[in-house]
């Protein structure tokens, strides 16, 4: 899928909407309830090198002039061309970087996300799935970079009635990358204490 399709647009601008939700958050609690410190709430973009956030949130100019569903919507000789331009190259990168921040490895965090199912049984309980910050991410539209998404293993079963419904995960993160085929790479894993719906 091209990298520059609108629907990467938006995922990008659904992770700096659920940044700002996480700020609230973060303020709301502050005011309201206190945040353990055990799991200190962290923003989705604390798991990613600055310079990966400064490319993604400063995509291309010609980005912007390309209107949703016309035929420069489409990979077509211009667009191929500019995707393997250099000047774009780092947009590119941090697209699928893999790169993480290495102090988060061994942390215990709170942090707020969609499941992505990876394996489940009939009656829809996942024992293993990604963690994202916006829904969408391997289904109908592109996954959010590998620095920006969780693999986690479950083994007690998490009761999925509806893939939009947003969690907060409490665990333990660790820097290790987990492929799939299909479904995507994450550069980050954890091990998970807590999962509950989430709340503003």
């Amino acid at each position: 899928m091209n990298p520059f399709h609108p629907t990467i647009r938006r995922a990008l601008g659904a992770l700096v909407t659920l940044v700002v939700l996480t700020s609230t958050t973060q303020v709301l609690a502050a005011e309201n309830t206190p945040i353990q410190a055990e799991y200190p709430l962290i923003e989705w973009t604390d798991l990613m090198p600055a310079d990966d956030l400064e490319a993604l949130l400063n995509p291309p100019d010609y980005l912007n002039d390309i209107v949703d569903g016309s035929a420069e919507d489409k990979i077509g000789a211009a667009v191929e061309q500019a995707i393997t331009s250099a000047s774009d190259a780092r947009y590119q990168q941090a697209l699928s970087s893999t790169r993480i921040r290495p102090e988060f490895n061994q942390k215990k965090v709170k942090i707020p996300g969609f499941i992505v199912p990876l394996e489940f049984d009939e009656q829809l309980v996942v024992t293993e799935f990604f963690l994202v910050p916006f829904f969408g991410a391997c289904l109908h539209v592109p996954p959010p970079p590998p620095n920006q998404m969780i693999h986690v293993k479950y083994s007690e079963g998490l009761a999925l009635a509806n893939l939009y419904d947003p969690f907060f995960l409490e665990g333990t993160v660790e820097t290790k990358t987990f492929a799939t085929n299909e479904m995507g790479t994450s550069a980050y894993s954890m091990q998970v204490t807590n999962i509950y719906p989430y709340t503003e």
